[in-house]
């Protein structure tokens, strides 16, 4: 590893590296490029010039990164891992939860193939699902359609 910092060719060259391989918020790219950048000023100048370019973008690292966690994950769990990323408030909300009640369906028919037919397996089902990021009112709804079915 070098002791001097990266010219910033080296350093627009490790940022666009970085982009290739997945979006990154920009609280992430300027975390990862911090110890490489000669200043903070320089790594300011290069943060607005990828977004200026459209090689940086935060509203398409949050679109990608709440795809990838819906197959997994609800709403609320969604919301908490854009914020911890360093996503504005705005888009965080601008992260919809249509469709809730579909994704938890479907993540609760593949860990368990049988409707609960006991209180505690109705439980375990609810905090599973709670443990996952789903609203109480989604999981209420989802277990009551179950049971009757």
């Amino acid at each position: 590893m070098k002791a001097e910092p990266d010219t910033p060719a080296e350093l627009r060259a490790r940022a666009l590296r970085l982009l290739a391989r997945r979006e990154h918020s920009c609280r992430e790219l300027e975390r990862k490029l911090a110890p490489h950048a000669e200043s903070s000023e320089a790594l300011d100048v290069l943060i607005s010039e990828l977004k200026t370019k459209n090689q940086l973008s935060e509203v398409r690292f949050a679109e990608e990164r709440a795809r990838q966690l819906s197959r997994k994950y609800g709403a609320a769990r969604i919301r908490q891992d854009l914020k911890s990323k360093g996503v504005g408030d705005e888009l965080v909300e601008h992260v919809s939860s249509e469709g809730d009640l579909e994704r938890a369906r479907a993540i609760l028919e593949r860990k368990y193939r049988q409707p609960a037919a006991t209180r505690e397996e109705r439980a375990k089902r609810m905090r599973f699902l709670q443990s996952r990021g789903f609203s109480s009112d989604i999981i209420f709804r989802l277990l009551s359609a179950r049971d009757a079915d």
